[in-house]
């Protein structure tokens, strides 16, 4: 079923996709209306300001991740296998490279990271934190269920995220080594199930 795009949800797409592009200093709000097919005053209307618009592609986008990826308090079927593991992590870091959405929002925080201070916070948070969380309470109910050894889950999640957030930075910087950086993020997962996790 189609729901209808509302005049917002235009001015929203077209906001993400330009400072996806150039930038949020690149971008005026007579740009973003323009892209949304609107006479630039108009625009506010729906939005007070530039600045509200991006908070609300921000709350819109955590929601959107939040929902497609998981999160520590939704982080999804606990795995019983490493092929589980793997399989799970794969579907996470397909979601990741190739949603437009989140492809378009990761070049919003890694180019305004510098600049602002909140989107530096969200850059931290997607890239390591919010991900080492759910991974810290996967790993810890699968030693709840004596599906891998007694470790410490934290120390596990931070070394099973890091080299993979790594590896989909390389596929942001050079994305004709996309299929080479999955292939390392598969070998890596691989390794780290059996050599780590013990399975």
């Amino acid at each position: 079923m189609n729901e209808k795009v509302t005049t917002r949800d235009r001015i929203l797409d077209s906001a993400l996709t330009l400072f996806s592009e150039k930038g949020y200093d690149g971008v005026g709000v007579d740009l973003i209306a323009e892209r949304a097919g609107l006479k630039g005053p108009s625009i506010y209307k729906h939005f007070k300001s530039k600045e509200e618009i991006l908070d609300v592609l921000i709350e819109n986008v955590e929601d959107y991740y939040t929902q497609n990826f998981g999160s520590q308090m939704n982080p999804g079927r606990i795995p019983t296998t490493a092929e589980q593991l793997i399989a799970g992590a794969l579907g996470r870091i397909q979601f990741t490279l190739y949603d437009d959405t989140i492809v378009k929002t990761r070049k919003i925080l890694t180019m305004e990271q510098f600049r602002n201070a909140r989107i530096a916070k969200l850059a931290t948070l997607h890239n390591l934190d919010a991900i080492s969380a759910m991974y810290q309470k996967i790993f810890a109910c699968m030693m709840e269920e004596g599906t891998i050894r007694q470790s410490d889950a934290g120390m596990l999640a931070t070394a099973f995220v890091s080299p993979i957030t790594v590896l989909i930075q390389v596929c942001d910087r050079e994305p004709w080594r996309m299929q080479e950086m999955v292939e390392q993020m598969k070998d890596y997962m691989t390794y780290f199930a059996q050599n780590i996790l013990s399975f």
